[in-house]
């Protein structure tokens, strides 16, 4: 869907924690916390408090009130989304509940777009999150099991990324966006999650680009989220296989952390992860014109806890949203 009206983006934020404080991209963050439990009792408080941290300097940037917000999309890795559930408490904002695991924020973001665009709200939020222990705990084992990890896992972000959009303001601008479909190639292993998303992050890229007849080479960058170092090699290779070079490829798990120095396996992951580095990163560059047009495209994979160990298979889903400087 192109809009004829890009909405503009208002303001964002970005909030992270220790580790994210160690990382490249830090600089760029609002706020990083080397207190992961951020003051709280649980790891489950302590990811609602930073995701109300970071919705409160998105709102506070953005010029906008809190009472000017006619819908906010959030999600997160908990069940039921717990920490959007919790952090919504307080804002006395209608909510609108999303799960679509890492690719929450990149469909958050394209619902917030369509809403305004389309005229049915003039200021419109997008905002997820994740943290490391929370996910631990949920999908795999207690930090105080002290597993092994695998090379191929990735490290769940502990960080929160919320964007504020408008129908009238500056750059950058949501020009258009394409929803995914789920996408599922009998992927089982859930320490491999960038080989289960590739495969939805390729169908989401091709549809875009058959029904737009655009190219890789028309964007300065196409953000993947979060692939990682596994998932992005299978990417590229899939897509090349369709006669599509990716030259100007970037994973935001691959961007977040440092490989060689941080011990983050395949790369970073999570909700929280795309989010972060899409308003620590990649929006500031628009913003400031460094960059002019990119591809922010987000990938999830679809599995719970339960369907691990029923042995299922994973599904995959990619959402993307093309960015712009100029309007």
């Amino acid at each position: 869907m192109f809009f004829d009206r890009p909405p503009s983006v208002l303001g964002f934020a970005a909030v992270g924690g220790k580790r994210e404080s160690e990382g490249p991209l830090a600089d760029g963050f609002d706020l990083l916390e080397t207190d992961t439990t951020f003051g709280e009792k649980s790891w489950e408080r302590a990811e609602s408090k930073m995701q109300a941290i970071c919705a409160d300097l998105a709102i506070q940037k953005s010029g906008t009130k809190v009472e000017q917000l006619d819908l906010l999309f959030a999600g997160d890795l908990e069940n039921q989304c717990t920490a959007s559930n919790y952090t919504l408490r307080n804002l006395d904002v209608p909510f609108a509940g999303l799960y679509n695991a890492c690719a929450t924020m990149a469909e958050g973001l394209a619902l917030a777009s369509c809403f305004v665009a389309g005229g049915l709200a003039q200021r419109t939020m997008a905002l997820t999150s994740s943290h490391f222990c929370a996910a631990e705990r949920q999908f795999r084992f207690p930090l105080e099991y002290g597993g092994k990890r695998t090379p191929t896992s990735q490290w769940t972000a502990t960080a929160s990324g919320g964007v504020v959009l408008g129908d009238a303001g500056g750059p950058p601008y949501v020009r258009a966006v394409t929803f995914g479909r789920v996408i599922d190639y009998g992927i089982r292993d859930i320490n491999n999650m960038g080989a289960a998303m590739a495969p939805a992050a390729v169908s989401t890229l091709l549809t875009f680009f058959k029904d737009s007849g655009e190219k890789p080479e028309d964007f300065d960058r196409i953000f993947t989220g979060d692939l990682g170092m596994v998932g992005s090699a299978l990417m590229e290779e899939l897509c090349k296989r369709e006669g599509v070079l990716l030259n100007n490829h970037e994973d935001c798990g691959l961007l977040l952390y440092d490989r060689g120095k941080q011990e983050v396996g395949a790369g970073g992951s999570g909700a929280g992860c795309s989010a972060a580095v899409l308003c620590s990163h990649i929006l500031p560059r628009l913003r400031e014109g460094k960059l002019r047009r990119v591809l922010f495209l987000a990938t999830g994979a679809l599995m719970s806890p339960t369907t691990t160990l029923q042995k299922e298979s994973i599904p995959g889903v990619a959402h993307l949203v093309l960015l712009e400087s100029e309007k």
